[in-house]
């Protein structure tokens, strides 16, 4: 059995919240219909841990990652936006895009499942203590305690009809990655790396451009064309012919005269 045979049953793919696998999981479908994609939704630290214990074939998370046993392809980096309810003077500023100068004075918090590094500290006050997860401080937001940075999908995975959010200029940004053992790349593996970057089915390396090769029919190899029977010569005067009859010359043949009486 080969390893792609091993593999066919399903694929299990991890993601983070904020990342959306929707659109490649359409493609997968399309050329890999007799494989069940499996989604496994985590939380950031956990989606890591999934692809560290072989929970996962492949995850889409966010970095850093460890590249010591993890591969990773990074696919794009998000915007930093700060989140505020709707009646906060920050949403009364015409500017499209907020500064960390602009939140000095304001309550900034820091979640403890925060996805954005910062190396050059927090901008704002901190808060008093730090909420559990993302949620929870979304939820102080609300209660117009402090703001919340946060990359975009996040803000907009948990929209509340109470609360906008503006960019964040000069300050750290999430970047989401595909990654995998690397111990473990299967030909499914290869597969939705060739999804995640945009190829075609023909040029994946994958498990769909074998099945389609050995599709393919085999060209047909021309018949050397046959040696041309060289043409039958007629026999020269003298020679027998075909039939074993002696041949005569170009002349006619005379009838035998009788004897005079």
């Amino acid at each position: 059995m080969t390893e792609i045979e091993q593999h066919s049953a399903s694929f299990r793919l991890a993601y983070v919240p904020g990342v959306t696998p929707t659109k490649w999981l359409r493609v997968w479908e399309e050329r890999l219909p007799d494989v069940r994609l499996e989604l496994l939704q985590s939380t950031p630290s956990e989606g890591h841990g999934l692809l560290l214990t072989g929970g996962a074939d492949a995850g889409l998370v966010r970095l850093p990652v460890d590249r010591t046993v993890l591969s990773a392809i990074p696919l794009y980096t998000e915007t930093t936006v700060v989140v505020f309810p709707k009646d906060h003077w920050l949403g009364a500023a015409e500017a499209e895009e907020v500064t960390v100068a602009d939140l000095a004075e304001e309550i900034v918090f820091h979640p403890q499942d925060d996805v954005l590094e910062w190396p050059d500290g927090l901008p704002g006050r901190p808060a008093f203590e730090r909420p559990a997860t993302t949620g929870d401080a979304i939820e102080l937001v609300a209660a117009n305690v402090g703001v919340l940075a946060v990359p975009q999908s996040l803000a907009r995975l948990h929209h509340r009809r109470d609360l906008t959010y503006r960019t964040l200029a000069d300050v750290p940004q999430s970047q989401v990655a595909l990654a995998w053992p690397e111990a473990a790349t299967t030909d499914l593996v290869e597969e939705f790396i060739g999804i995640v970057r945009g190829r075609t089915a023909n040029s994946s390396r994958g498990r769909t451009a074998a099945a389609e090769q050995q599709r393919q029919p085999k060209p047909q190899t021309a018949r050397k064309p046959q040696a041309a029977s060289r043409t039958q010569q007629k026999p020269k005067p003298g020679q027998r012919g075909a039939g074993g009859a002696r041949t005569g010359g170009s002349r006619t043949a005379q009838p035998k005269r009788g004897r005079k009486r």
